[in-house]
């Protein structure tokens, strides 16, 4: 099961990254990426993974040491799991990221390096959109109008 849950992983992620690059001026690409829903699948997988070895893995993390981390990473399950998280995280912040870009007019050009980055090398794609963010500002919010009055 360990093994079909890794694969599964990010194979359930890949199409949501694949609409991000491939297909980000699409209009069903919004609708699908503006739900957080999408990580849904890595978190299940995740779970599984997580939850039958818990018992390993509360000390690991509440009172983590390098030998530790290192023994639940280099053992299968913690392995699986530990790319599970990585997908997971890693999509949510791809998304935010896209959504984010869309927001504030960053070029599908420009985004999708990024988001590439972000796929490969998580916390390096979010460094990468930080600083590219800074380049485009939020667009400014344009007050409502007040209701015109009849008679």
């Amino acid at each position: 099961m360990t093994g079909t849950l890794f694969t599964l992983t990010f194979a359930l992620a890949a199409p949501f990254w694949a609409l991000m690059l491939l297909l980000p001026r699409w209009s069903a690409t919004a609708r699908i990426i503006s739900s957080p829903l999408i990580v849904l699948p890595a978190l299940v997988s995740y779970a599984l993974l997580v939850l039958p070895a818990l018992a390993d893995v509360l000390p690991a993390v509440t009172a983590p040491t390098l030998q530790g981390v290192r023994d639940l990473l280099g053992s299968t399950d913690g392995a699986a799991a530990a790319w599970a998280h990585m997908v997971g995280f890693d999509l949510f912040v791809g998304r935010w990221a896209w959504l984010d870009g869309r927001e504030r007019g960053v070029p599908a050009l420009v985004m999708a390096p990024v988001l590439v980055l972000t796929i490969l090398l998580g916390p390096l794609g979010l460094a990468a959109y930080l600083a590219v963010r800074a380049r485009w500002a939020r667009p400014a919010v344009v007050p409502a109008r007040e209701p015109q009055r009849l008679g």
